[in-house]
C-alpha cells in the first residue's frame, strides 16, 4: 500500500470515524503521525494511542473521544512567523480560542498556541476544532 499524503489520511480517517461514532481507529504508523497524535492528545481531542506490530511497519490503535468537529490538512504547507498565527486563525478556526492549528517547527511539531508561546514560527500541517 502506498500512502501519499499521511497527514490528509489521518485526519480523514479520525474524521470518519469520529461521524460513526468509534470509539477507535486504526492508521498506518510514521514518526510524523506519532508526533501529531501527542498534539491532538495533549489539547484532549484524542485519548491514548499505541503501536501495534502487524509485521508490515505497524499501525497506531487510536482512542476517540467523540470531541473533534472538523479536522483537515493545509495544503500548501504554508510558512508562519512567529507573530503571523492570528491571521491563520482567522481563516482556518471557527472562533477565538476554539480548536488549534497543528505546525512543525524547529522543536518539533507542536500547536499554534505552544509555538506563540515559544515565539517560533513553522509550516503549518492542520487544524482540529
Amino acid at each position: 500500500m502506498t500512502r501519499h499524503d499521511l497527514i490528509s489520511g489521518l485526519f480523514t480517517t479520525i474524521q470518519n470515524n469520529e461521524m460513526a461514532r468509534n470509539r477507535e481507529c486504526i492508521y498506518p504508523a510514521s514518526k510524523l503521525i506519532a508526533n501529531v497524535l501527542k498534539v491532538l492528545q495533549r489539547h484532549g481531542y484524542v485519548g491514548a494511542f499505541e503501536y501495534v506490530e502487524d509485521g508490515r511497519g505497524g499501525k497506531f490503535r487510536i482512542q476517540l473521544l467523540g470531541r473533534i468537529n472538523r479536522s483537515a490538512p493545509i495544503k500548501p504547507h504554508y510558512s508562519v512567523r512567529k507573530d503571523g498565527f492570528e491571521e491563520w486563525e482567522k481563516r482556518y478556526l471557527p472562533g477565538k480560542g476554539i480548536g488549534i492549528l497543528i505546525i512543525t517547527t524547529p522543536k518539533g511539531v507542536i500547536s499554534h498556541i505552544e509555538a506563540k508561546s515559544l515565539g517560533i514560527g513553522g509550516r503549518l500541517l492542520g487544524y482540529v476544532y
